[in-house]
């Protein structure tokens, strides 16, 4: 027994450091950019900001289904473990495989490379200094992690306070809050046009790829103290504290811009802090920036070896990354494989036109698809282990998790659409391949 709980996780966790963790990973550079984004598609405040409302809704819907997941099958492998449990190993192993080699470490390497181009304007390291500070930031977070949940933890918690005081700053700049006084702004009246439905549907997606990362929560559910009460408390509020700080940024800038300017702004934020504090506005939000890209870095370093140490655990070819090491609470050898597919990433990335756009093309189907089958899963569990006490349930069911698995269908056939356009769906493909073919392989392995 004692050579068993060696190698598993324990409840380490505190509420404030899950939710630290949670907020780290949704919040990340996403929010500075699609504000203006989602006012340019819906002109009109009304719909702007129904849609921000409907997102926060759908959203928390599926928090709510992997809170019961997660109290009813508490493990490290996170949404792969409720996969495995409801559709067997291969499902698993395949999403398992999506996640570790594109989801979270292309999002990881995504992330690096916005905080080297934002980092690059304080501190230029030459020709190649984005990737200089990419790959550094990689191993330094790679080396945080690899000491300890507790130190993570901590740098987590300490970086979300920047993270969120930023757009506290950006809050307080467009409500007027600051003593600064900025130009008069024209408010057309809500609802004065309604936007094609087709419309409101990409700006819908935009606002939960923006929400995008509470399911993460999931992969610390074996870890919180508290047990299954506190994983509740901890899904559950930091999805409601995402939702009014990201109706509060559009609402502030929507004060402090007005629509027409915040649907034509790139850089939004930016442009409400200069009229704010003048030139030193941009300054301080490069740093926000930089800020929520390491945050969102280090939480997906933490949720995202925990993949690959539950793939570790049940395939017998891979059992190298299922170790733990219970007094640091991480998994360091997947921690080091993670870490090497990020590094090479970057180096693929480095070498692309624009690798930032097609990343993310590829990697939206086959998220959105896994996420579907996640939600589908509840019923499949359901019905499976109906007569097993539950310490939490889904409100309304079933009438939540239909509508989170509504609104995974349609973003995994609009994103699938999309990079259909223009070609990346096939590299999804090809990735997938590529995992069936570890899969088989695997299979072989172990019958031999």
């Amino acid at each position: 027994m004692n050579s068993h709980a060696q190698k598993t996780p324990g409840r380490l966790l505190s509420r404030s450091g899950a939710i630290a963790i949670i907020i780290g990973i949704v919040i990340g550079a996403g929010i500075f950019k699609t504000p203006s984004m989602i006012a340019g598609i819906t002109s009109d405040l009304g719909w702007m900001m129904a849609v921000w409302l409907a997102g926060s809704l759908i959203s928390l819907a599926g928090a709510l289904c992997y809170a019961e997941l997660a109290t009813m099958y508490p493990h490290a492998g996170g949404d792969y473990h409720f996969l495995n449990k409801a559709y067997g190993k291969n499902i698993a192993f395949l999403y398992g495989w999506a996640k570790a080699t594109v989801i979270n470490t292309g999002s990881i390497a995504l992330l690096a490379f916005v905080f080297g181009d934002y980092m690059t304007k304080v501190l230029p390291l030459g020709q190649y200094s984005s990737v200089i500070w990419a790959v550094s930031i990689i191993v330094a977070l790679t080396l945080v992690n690899l000491v300890g949940i507790h130190l993570s933890v901590s740098l987590q918690t300490l970086l979300t306070f920047f993270e969120v005081t930023g757009l506290l700053v950006i809050i307080a700049a467009g409500f007027g809050w600051l003593g600064f006084p900025l130009p008069p702004v024209v408010h057309e009246p809500a609802f004065s046009s309604t936007p094609p439905l087709g419309l409101l549907g990409l700006a819908l997606v935009f606002v939960l790829l923006t929400f995008g990362g509470w399911n993460e929560s999931a992969y610390i559910s074996a870890e919180v103290k508290g047990g299954n009460k506190d994983v509740v408390f901890v899904i559950v509020f930091s999805i409601i504290l995402i939702t009014i700080i990201y109706l509060l940024v559009n609402w502030a800038l929507i004060s402090g811009l007005g629509m027409e300017k915040l649907a034509n702004s790139k850089t939004a934020p930016a442009d409400l802090l200069a009229l704010a504090f003048g030139p030193l506005g941009e300054k301080l939000l490069g740093l926000f920036v930089a800020i929520a890209a390491l945050t969102s870095i280090n939480a997906t370093m933490i949720v995202g070896a925990r993949t690959n140490y539950a793939i570790g655990e049940d395939w017998e070819g891979l059992r190298f990354m299922g170790q733990w090491e219970t007094a640091r609470g991480s998994p360091h050898l997947a921690l080091l494989v993670q870490s090497a597919i990020c590094l090479a990433l970057v180096g693929f990335g480095a070498l692309q036109a624009d690798g930032f756009d097609a990343m993310v093309e590829f990697t939206a189907p086959v998220f959105w698809l896994f996420l579907f089958l996640v939600g589908v899963a509840v019923f499949i569990l359901r019905f499976k282990h109906g007569d097993v006490k539950r310490d939490f349930s889904i409100p309304l069911y079933p009438i939540t998790p239909l509508l989170f698995c509504a609104s995974c269908a349609y973003l995994s056939y609009s994103s699938f659409a999309y990079a259909h356009s223009k070609g990346a769906v096939y590299i999804s493909l090809y990735v997938m391949l590529v995992g069936i073919a570890a899969l088989i392989f695997l299979r072989v392995k172990n019958k031999r």
